[in-house]
């Protein structure tokens, strides 16, 4: 037995039915059958026209830790949750499948085939509380992150919403913000662990520790330099940034407006920065903010964004809607024929096509396997499915996550621009699904 996986182990991060009906295709020797499983969103959430895929490398880095060490399997045991049969299975577990799906930063449409995992229904079946939990998660704030990175049109964002979630979905939402163009994170946890940039100077706190607002500035200042980024708005804001500008001269970093009317607060503020001669004094502003607001405010003379608790929660979608369905058998198609979920059969990979010009034009969904030719790929065309997992481990080439941040910048550009938009309509691109 494999008694070696310590803290890191990812083995229970999963739901009890898995195991059961693991326990149950153990029994009846189904168990070893040939499955394939796809992880696809039925639809996106209301108002959105693309999602942004994100997650992926860190499902794979989970799923290295997915096996059961003697601390799991004793939990299991003691607690009488799985027979005998189910814990030896266990104890040897690793993963020995193939996964292959589209690399992070793509963009997905309803049904899009995100993931293909093909093994054994036991192998296979113990993945999808794992998938799922990750890429529910991670999409969904990416594409909220994306939208909000479109509607900046070039300005800074920095992810702060650290406060407003679990602390460990904290990390993970500053890393798929990242991956949608944000600039930095406040976390430093997601700075050590990704190498994301982090940015971050001071609360309204800190300024009422001091007795005045001036005294507050001179110290951060001595310590983080005239580059730094004062908050001015503790007390009254022209009065604030009028000390800023007189502590730390018109070479003043930047300062933060984090409460009111910001837009109109900002119009004021160039104006009185300017007259102070600290024409180079970028503004930056917070509180409350998700895409729309950020688009309000593009004709402001805004340089940056910090953005909250919308962001780390999907702004109104704070799960992606992905499922891991079965969808083969023995290379025989099935599928899920319920009236109000249903579900497409048959192992399936997808390909996006485009114009000469680099739009993106269609997504073309198919079947692979015997008897299942791919479609004809145009010169212009592009197939999304990539090798994630082989031979029991990540596959050589799976894109970083600097790559999969360029890999969305690009993929956003060929889309049509109504796509783009933030009003409600009709999927960036339409999906063609092949028999």
């Amino acid at each position: 037995m494999n008694t070696g996986v310590g803290n890191r182990s990812t083995g229970l991060l999963t739901d009890r039915y898995e195991l059961t009906m693991l326990a149950s295709a153990l029994r009846d020797g189904t168990a070893a059958r040939r499955c394939s499983f796809e992880v696809f969103a039925r639809n996106l959430p209301g108002g959105r026209r693309y999602g942004v895929v994100a997650g992926i490398g860190r499902m794979l880095d989970a799923l290295a830790d997915f096996r059961f060490g003697k601390a799991e399997l004793d939990a299991l045991e003691e607690n009488g949750l799985v027979d005998s049969d189910t814990l030896s299975f266990l104890a040897d577990y690793r993963f020995q499948g193939e996964i292959d799906g589209y690399p992070e930063g793509e963009l997905y449409f309803p049904g899009s085939p995100i993931l293909s995992v093909t093994s054994t229904f036991a192998d296979a079946v113990l993945l999808e509380t794992l998938v799922l939990s990750v890429l529910n998660h991670d999409c969904a704030v990416a594409s909220a992150a994306a939208r909000m990175a479109s509607a900046a049109n070039g300005r800074r964002l920095i992810e702060m919403g650290s406060r407003r979630t679990h602390e460990e979905a904290a990390v993970a939402a500053a890393r798929a913000a990242y991956l949608a163009g944000f600039s930095a994170t406040s976390n430093l946890e997601a700075g050590r662990r990704y190498g994301i940039p982090t940015a971050g100077t001071s609360a309204h706190a800190f300024t009422l520790l001091h007795d005045t607002e001036e005294t507050a500035f001179r110290t951060q200042v001595e310590v983080l330099g005239v580059g730094t980024t004062l908050l001015v708005d503790t007390y009254d804001i022209t009065e604030g940034i009028a000390t800023a500008v007189r502590v730390a001269g018109p070479q003043l970093g930047a300062i933060r407006i984090d409460s009111g009317d910001v837009g109109v607060l900002a119009r004021q503020a160039r104006e009185q920065l300017d007259s102070l001669g600290a024409t180079g004094t970028r503004i930056l502003v917070s509180g409350d903010l998700d895409e729309y607001a950020i688009a309000t405010l593009r004709a402001d003379p805004v340089d940056g964004y910090g953005v909250g608790t919308s962001v780390v929660t999907g702004s109104g979608a704070p799960a992606a809607g992905m499922v891991y369905k079965l969808v083969e058998v023995d290379g025989k198609p099935v599928a899920k024929r319920s009236q109000h979920k249903t579900s497409r059969g048959g192992r399936k990979a997808a390909l996006r096509r485009h114009r000469e010009t680099g739009t993106a034009v269609e997504e073309v969904v198919y079947r692979v396997g015997e008897g299942h030719p791919e479609p004809e790929l145009g010169p212009h065309d592009q197939k999304l499915h990539i090798p994630l997992w082989r031979d029991g481990a990540k596959a050589p080439g799976v894109p970083d996550l600097q790559q999969g941040r360029e890999r969305l910048r690009q993929a956003l550009v060929s889309v049509p621009w109504e796509g783009l938009t933030l009003s409600r309509g009709e999927p960036a691109l339409p999906t063609t699904f092949l028999p």
